[in-house]
């Protein structure tokens, strides 16, 4: 396999070259020093699926009444109750503050899994994605969107509560080293430290922690966009500050971060290691899931866009940060949204009332309701 990096945003920038027998030994050097790889770029057209299954594993609401449904072709699969054995049920699903998402793609006989995100806390994930059924043994990568708590605080412990059970040296693409920086909550309603990833944990649970600086596959099936650059109205919300260098094992490399912020202690958290990942589903178009869009929701579809030369986007799912936002701005995204003709809009996590409320009465036939546990089966 051909693993380089690649960090521009434009389809026709992303197939890097080099020497497979050079690359060859750089890799598997760093596989031996437990040192990050590099993602396999995309070389030439993006994978192409025929069905993508998005299981929302950690949201901030549940529902259990929901009825399932079927939209235009979506499967809709609200969890419910958890009963079942012909026993009184023992617990339910827990929902939080954070988000995690699995991906079951399909292509012919293949199927890949990809965990994408890990939830607030790891009580909250592990009882979850063994309710749910989400067999550790089958997964192929897992993904971490950027450096926030509510987005990897349930990772060390799910690794934990797996050790043994997962493949050895199971990718973890991560947007950069910047993910690691040790991070304070600046926002309302109150400020703290925020925590930072937990690089150890990484090491112990033996999987390989790797880059998706630019755009690259994930699991064979589907892409990382990169880095997502801001080429819409949309502004960056930085709720946090990024504070650089390693304390006892815990931060990030100085050396390993981009030039304007090796010197610094503390900045404003500009999301440039914020990745979203997509599928390219047969005959439908791009299902874009962005997790968080501290940096856009507009700006991380036009990411996907350029990084797989497709226009048509099917779906986006993830959150979309509006809450903090006013009501013209989430009008504008709202508008942007509609202007790209997306088929299906899909808001979790930080998305905010305020942006549901709205997107029903401005585009209700493309507006999805999810909970913690539904499940969104797109076929081509």
């Amino acid at each position: 396999m051909l693993i380089c990096q690649c960090n521009a945003i434009h389809r026709r920038d992303v197939v890097c070259g080099g020497g497979a027998a050079l690359l060859g030994a750089i890799v598997a050097t760093l596989i031996g020093s437990g040192k990050p790889l590099r993602a396999e770029a995309i070389s030439g057209k993006v994978p192409e699926v025929d069905r993508v299954a998005v299981r929302v594993v950690v949201d901030s609401y549940q529902f259990a009444v929901a009825p399932s449904r079927k939209v235009s072709g979506v499967e809709i699969e609200h969890f419910g109750w958890g009963i079942g054995g012909g026993k009184p049920p023992g617990k339910t699903l827990i929902s939080e503050f954070g988000l995690s998402m699995h991906v079951e793609s399909r292509r012919g006989t293949e199927t890949r899994n990809v965990l994408m995100d890990f939830g607030f806390t790891p009580d909250a994930l592990v009882k979850n994605a063994n309710l749910i059924g989400i067999d550790p043994t089958v997964l192929d990568t897992l993904v971490l969107s950027h450096g926030h708590y509510d987005h990897f605080g349930g990772l060390a412990g799910y690794l934990k509560q797996n050790n043994g059970k997962l493949k050895a040296k199971l990718p973890i693409y991560i947007g950069g080293e910047e993910a690691f920086c040790s991070r304070e909550w600046t926002a309302p309603p109150v400020r703290g430290d925020f925590g930072a990833l937990d690089r150890k944990a990484l090491e112990d649970a033996n999987v390989a922690v790797t880059y998706a600086e630019g755009p690259a596959l994930v699991a064979d099936h589907g892409f990382s966009t990169g880095p997502i650059g801001q080429t819409s109205f949309e502004k960056l919300l930085s709720p946090s500050a990024m504070k650089i260098g390693v304390d006892h094992g815990i931060g990030c490399y100085a050396e390993k971060l981009p030039e304007d912020e090796r010197t610094k202690a503390v900045i404003p958290d500009q999301f440039r290691h914020e990745i979203a990942t997509a599928f390219n589903l047969k005959g439908r178009g791009l299902i874009v899931l962005t997790s968080c869009s501290h940096r856009g929701v507009i700006n991380a579809i036009k990411q996907a866009q350029a990084a797989s030369g497709i226009n048509k986007v099917h779906a986006v799912i993830g959150g979309f940060h509006l809450a903090p936002y006013k009501e013209d701005y989430v009008r504008d995204t709202i508008a942007a949204l509609k202007n790209m003709d997306v088929d299906y809009v899909i808001p979790l996590h930080c998305t905010g009332e305020p942006f549901y409320e709205i997107a029903k009465a401005e585009m209700p036939n493309q507006l999805l309701r999810s909970y913690t546990g539904t499940r969104f089966i797109f076929t081509a």
